[in-house]
């Protein structure tokens, strides 16, 4: 059974997020003087094709801990959805 894996990865809290910045300084100038801070991150989705829910959940957890973030800088988290062919 396949399983789509939604993973999001962002800036730790403690890293300054530049583009962020940027996006909030912007916003400010178009007179969106409500809208608060902003973090930009990424979002990826990977099918894996896995039988056990388990197996896939491990696999999509060691892609994002292995390729899609860095453990230094970023935090991710991930949702993972079966696939109804």
């Amino acid at each position: 059974m396949p399983y789509i894996a939604k993973i999001n990865v962002t800036l730790r809290q403690s890293i300054l997020d530049v583009q962020g910045k940027a996006v909030d300084h912007a916003l400010k100038n178009l007179g969106y003087r409500s809208a608060g801070s902003t973090r930009i991150g990424k979002y990826i989705e990977v099918t894996i094709n896995e039988e056990q829910r388990s197996e896939a959940e491990r696999i999509a957890n060691e892609i994002a801990q292995k390729l899609l973030s860095n453990p230094v800088m970023e935090n991710y988290s991930l949702e993972l959805e079966e696939i109804n062919s």
